[in-house]
């Protein structure tokens, strides 16, 4: 199995990362355990989750992905052979609280916090280090100094292996690679946005560049659009079936379907899925590591992995990208609530 290397973290991973969001939510142990065990037995490594991960379940409070992770690698043992990627900072909304993003989602990335949170993560992980430990959402109050200096602390005492970022727009990114390097300090080694073949203007153009000048690796989320792009929500009624509907719908716009009708076209062609075509396009995009996918079951695991099998000549990636027109300039990251059920 072909590994990419994350930044320059010395962490090499397949080029999948197995997204750790719907495991102790809509994927319960057995289905957890099993879709870890599949995924690791296929060759693949990288695992992402997060703090948080499902805090907006009713009866919920974050870690529960965490907690589930930490069952399956004490039963089954073998740290050393994941990429073990989890994010600090996101805070639920609070009533009154002004917030960040469209749906109040905050973040907080003050060193007393990513202290503490680091504490809580490895408990729930059982373990004594994260692969990679990612800013999950921007935090403009907090100086990128104390958030820096806090993540290098946890490198030199061995708690993390890299640091990373997630939703952080162009500027703010760059501005904390500055500091790192004038300070001294451990800088990020990747980037986490969302891009996917119908959601590109966040990424492509200036993000894009930055990361592959300063050498950042990018783990890109919401892969498949939240199912989008596998083609089994093109109608009104499939996407009623859906608890991601109001995405949905806005992605189903004319520029929505013509990249649908591409996949499906290219699918036929090459005896795939179309979200294997989707999935293999994005692996072929300039920077990318990898692209996080989250499933249910071991039937959409083993569909995941198939877009492995597929090469997409240049003159099909050319006819897929141009499915969707010119991309948007450089735009700010989405905020923490659009990726919590991503796909």
């Amino acid at each position: 199995m072909d590994r990419r290397e994350i930044g320059r973290s010395g962490l090499a991973i397949a080029p999948l990362m197995l997204g750790g969001n719907v495991l102790g939510w809509t994927a319960d142990e057995a289905a957890s355990f099993a879709i870890l065990d599949a995924f690791l037995d296929a060759g693949f490594n990288a695992i992402d989750t997060a703090d948080q991960y499902s805090c907006w379940v009713p009866g919920h409070q974050g870690g529960e992905s965490e907690r589930m992770i930490g069952r399956w690698l004490k039963a089954r043992g073998g740290r050393d052979r994941i990429v073990l990627a989890t994010k600090v900072g996101s805070t639920p909304p609070k009533p009154g609280r002004p917030g960040f993003g469209r749906s109040g989602w905050g973040s907080d990335l003050s060193a007393q916090h990513i202290e503490r949170a680091v504490e809580g993560s490895l408990a729930r992980l059982q373990t004594d280090h994260v692969d990679l430990y990612q800013s999950h959402l921007d935090d403009p109050g907090t100086p990128l100094e104390e958030t820096l200096e806090a993540h290098d602390r946890l490198m030199r005492g061995g708690k993390v292996r890299a640091i990373g970022a997630s939703n952080h727009a162009t500027p703010r990114l760059a501005e904390a690679l500055a500091v790192s390097d004038a300070r001294g300090l451990s800088r990020y080694q990747s980037l986490q946005p969302r891009y996917n073949l119908r959601d590109r203007e966040g990424f492509e153009g200036g993000l894009q560049s930055l990361c592959l000048r300063e050498g950042l690796g990018v783990l890109c989320y919401s892969a498949l659009a939240q199912g989008f792009l596998t083609g089994h929500y093109r109608t009104k009624v499939q996407r009623a079936q859906s608890q991601w509907r109001p995405p949905l719908d806005a992605a189903a716009d004319a520029r929505g379907l013509r990249i649908l009708d591409a996949l499906a076209e290219v699918a036929a062609a090459a005896g795939a899925t179309m979200g294997q075509v989707a999935l293999a396009w994005l692996v072929a995009q300039p920077g990318v590591t990898a692209p996080i996918v989250a499933v249910n079951d071991l039937e959409q695991l083993r569909e995941a992995l198939g877009a492995f099998m597929i090469r997409l000549d240049p003159a099909t990636l050319e006819r897929l990208s141009a499915a969707g027109g010119p991309s948007p300039p450089d735009a700010p990251p989405v905020a923490a609530q659009d990726e919590m059920g991503r796909r």
